[in-house]
């Protein structure tokens, strides 16, 4: 069993990728690099047009093996991209954590939380889920919120090697049970 590929929330559509929308992914990416090198790894430098190619394919096979369930987060119509929130099974057993991130234009106003609120219930619709995690660093404000707005707890704060210019090296294991 899996996600749905498509969930419509008020304002906003998750779907799952196609090839297609490599071309507006690369310009988000690239409207929002900014914002998302200071926190997002895979964010250290510019992206070349096959880098949203090469993501958007292998997210293509992670959604088939399991392995993950990445959306794209558009307008109502499906045509604007506003960002990524993605389910990704990298936790251990019985386990999902949730990561994402919003194009710069559409960041403050919700959009995260309700997309990480749908991922969340449909990870722990899934048959033998039974814990979903979002992983920030202790720095990153912004993305600590959304697991306190959706009622997770604060599980632990581990201590890992940098990642990303903005990293203090604590990251932050939120948390959020079916029971």
């Amino acid at each position: 069993m899996r996600p749905p590929e498509r969930i419509a929330l008020d304002g906003m559509l998750l779907r799952r990728w196609t090839l297609a929308d490599a071309p507006a992914l690369h310009t988000a990416v690239l409207e929002s690099f900014e914002i998302l090198h200071p926190w997002m790894p895979w964010a250290a430098e510019r992206p070349k047009p096959y880098d949203q190619e090469a993501f958007i394919a292998s997210a293509i096979s992670q959604w088939d093996t399991g392995e993950a369930y990445i959306y794209g987060i558009f307008d109502l119509n499906g045509e604007r991209l506003l960002g990524t929130v993605g389910l990704h099974a990298r936790v251990g057993p019985g386990a999902f954590d949730i990561g994402y991130w919003l194009h710069v234009d559409h960041t403050g106003k919700g959009l995260a939380t309700r997309a990480s609120r749908a991922l969340t219930d449909a990870g722990l619709a899934l048959p033998g889920t039974e814990r979903i995690e979002i992983h920030c660093d202790e720095a990153n404000a912004a993305s600590a919120a959304i697991p306190r707005r959706l009622g997770y707890r604060l599980d632990r704060i581990d201590d890992h090697k940098p990642d990303a210019p903005a990293e203090t090296g604590r990251l932050m294991i939120w948390a959020k049970s079916r029971s």
